[in-house]
């Protein structure tokens, strides 16, 4: 698929853990929410549930699940960090 019409998603320490992978490309043909995003995503990877946990970053900037995706957009995925 050509750029524009996919997005490119990066995961990171246990996300990338759990899905075997660090990159891929999803297919999107048009704007989505984040939350809708997520649904799809534990669809794919149930083992990722809950995934309203998760943390997102859309063109390196960190978003929250009311956010939207777009064609061509990189989506960064990740655990949420505690410090301590």
């Amino acid at each position: 698929m050509v750029n524009g019409t996919t997005i490119k998603v990066l995961y990171f320490a246990q996300v990338a853990e759990l899905t075997k992978t660090r990159e891929e490309q999803w297919p999107l043909a048009q704007a989505l929410s984040c939350a809708e995003w997520l649904a799809q995503l534990e669809s794919r990877y149930p083992q990722l549930a809950p995934v309203k946990r998760l943390k997102l970053a859309i063109n390196q900037y960190h978003v929250g699940h009311h956010s939207v995706i777009n064609p061509g957009d990189e989506v960064a995925v990740f655990e949420p960090v505690t410090g301590g």
